[in-house]
């Protein structure tokens, strides 16, 4: 039953990374600079469940399309590696990260991130809902702010953290029955030095701040649903 259900979480995953969008890695790396002529955007973020605090999740993708996306090749699934995340503070302590997206100038929408629980013997997933809109029409380096995902219990019609199925691994990590509280904050001040340690082709780099909105979770439902019809 394990075996099948790790299966059927894997292709999911699997088809969230390559079926409906383009995976690409982050813009940044030990070797890469911003280039020129393209837009590069900064964003931190912490992934915290404090619901079933045994199952911090782990970012798969942040979800970028253009606005009014059609195909594939409007769809980007950006996938962080090794060096974006940030090391661990200890046993059930929330994940961290610093990421870093490379997109052609112009306007898009960053509807959500993808993330996994494990803990032997269960395997869960979860979505954080951002419908965050991106309008950048030149050139630059942009620090978008810091994205705090906090996992609590859910309460009546409250949008859930993960799907539902496979019922039981959904419900022991906590996507299923938690719901998301999201938090974006400007934490340049702390975040400034740890990108450029991270990635010292930013140190003589012009960033320019542009956040994110607010997070309006009554806003962000509607648009959410609108777009899954």
């Amino acid at each position: 039953m394990k075996h099948r259900i790790f299966l059927w979480l894997t292709a999911a995953i699997t088809a969230a990374l390559t079926g409906c969008a383009t995976q690409l890695p982050m813009a940044l790396s030990d070797t890469s600079a911003p280039k020129a002529d393209k837009v590069t955007l900064l964003m931190s973020a912490t992934i915290d469940n404090r619901y079933k605090a045994s199952y911090q999740p782990e970012l798969l993708v942040v979800n970028v399309e253009k606005g009014g996306a059609k195909e594939k090749a409007d769809r980007f699934n950006f996938q962080p590696d090794d060096k974006a995340q940030r090391p661990s503070e200890g046993k059930n302590a929330p994940n961290s990260y610093l990421l870093s997206y490379e997109l052609a100038p112009g306007d898009y929408v960053m509807p959500a991130m993808l993330s996994m629980a494990r803990s032997f013997p269960f395997i869960g997933s979860f979505q954080t809902v951002l419908m965050q809109d991106l309008s950048f029409p030149k050139a630059g380096v942009y620090y978008i702010g810091h994205v705090q995902a906090v996992v609590r219990e859910r309460k009546d019609d409250e949008e859930r953290a993960g799907p539902v199925i496979p019922l039981i691994d959904q419900a022991v990590v906590g996507a299923s029955g938690g719901t998301f509280d999201v938090t974006i904050s400007d934490q340049w001040a702390g975040d400034e030095a740890l990108f450029k340690t991270a990635y010292p082709s930013l140190a003589k780099v012009g960033i320019e701040k542009k956040l994110l909105a607010p997070h309006d979770q009554a806003k962000v439902k509607s648009r959410w649903e609108a777009l899954k019809q």
